[in-house]
């Protein structure tokens, strides 16, 4: 997914009215708070989907390579660093694309900075977690927590990284981030470990 679908789906959930319903981005009808997600391959960008227009993508084949359903699992990861991935910050999510290329992005106030991965740094992470290999290109992300004392290590599906790029935006004051931010993090990951309410 590129920076710049991240920071439209980021902006466009932000500035929803609270009394306004969110719709299925494919049909149009009105979805829950716990709808699932379909990535647009070809316009790199992440819709709602309905419970019915999920249900057609639960098989790739359905996508014809233009849609692809997010999946609901996450897993906790071990022994990962964003240090041994030339990774600057301790809050990052790392992206494998299509063509094979990773990428990590840093959410911010502004929204997610991307950087690319040099590709024998990941060829030798995925030899240390073999989780990595089965990750899916586009819909899942691995997710890294080290900061401030932190050891969040995750495989987790794209829309929740969305979601914490949109928590950041929304808490963080100032120059560091006030005293808000850190809290709610904290508090994003922690409910990671929860089961998914409310989807379908």
């Amino acid at each position: 997914m590129t920076t710049g679908a991240l920071q439209r789906v980021v902006r466009r959930a932000a500035s929803l009215p609270a009394e306004d319903t969110e719709r299925c981005d494919l049909c149009g009808l009105a979805v829950p708070a716990g709808h699932r997600h379909v990535v647009d391959l070809q316009q790199a960008d992440l819709l709602c989907a309905c419970r019915a227009c999920a249900l057609l993508f639960t098989r790739e084949a359905a996508g014809r390579g233009h849609y692809r359903l997010v999946p609901e699992t996450r897993s906790r990861l071990s022994g990962l660093s964003p240090k041994e991935l030339g990774v600057p910050v301790g809050l990052v999510f790392l992206v494998r694309h299509a063509d094979g290329t990773v990428t990590a992005n840093y959410p911010s106030p502004m929204g997610a900075t991307r950087h690319d991965i040099d590709p024998a740094l990941w060829t030798a992470l995925q030899q240390r977690c073999p989780e990595l290999a089965d990750m899916a290109a586009e819909v899942q992300a691995v997710l890294l927590h080290t900061a401030r004392g932190a050891e969040e290590h995750w495989l987790v599906p794209i829309d929740d990284c969305y979601r914490l790029v949109a928590l950041i935006r929304q808490e963080w004051r100032g120059l560091s981030g006030g005293g808000t931010v850190w809290p709610a993090i904290r508090e994003f990951f922690a409910r990671l470990a929860q089961p998914r309410r409310g989807t379908y």
